[in-house]
């Protein structure tokens, strides 16, 4: 079973930068596409970006696009998401996420999910 640590979320301003890490273990996760999703109080969970398993081809939200880079580093089993240009509606608990797929896919197919990181932007 593998287990999944999100890190690195925080407090920042609005236009600022963020950069979330996942870190996998229990298991070697080079074979699978990985995602980040987020849920804002009162909402439900939302998709955010996902990678396929040796990073060639990725997925956004369009309310992410331009802002959010998604990459992976298999040798040592760690997800990251780049996060620039915050804006007070980015501010949620982000979730990493593992597809047991190589292809990204199906977002609702995607499981084993984090604890989560708690990200806040400030107006």
């Amino acid at each position: 079973q593998v287990q999944l640590v999100e890190s690195g979320g925080g407090l920042v301003q609005a236009g600022g930068s963020l950069t979330l890490s996942c870190a996998a273990s229990g298991r070697t996760v080079s074979s699978y596409a990985m995602g980040w999703f987020r849920q804002a109080p009162g909402k439900e969970r939302e998709f955010v970006a996902a990678v396929s398993w040796n990073g060639g081809s990725t997925s956004y939200v369009d309310s992410v696009k331009g802002r959010f880079t998604i990459s992976r580093d298999n040798a040592k089993n760690t997800l990251y998401l780049q996060m620039n240009n915050l804006k007070p509606e980015d501010t949620a608990v982000y979730y990493c996420s593992l597809s047991y797929r190589p292809l990204i896919g199906d977002p609702g197919r995607f499981g084993s999910w984090g604890q989560g990181t708690q990200v806040t932007v400030s107006s």
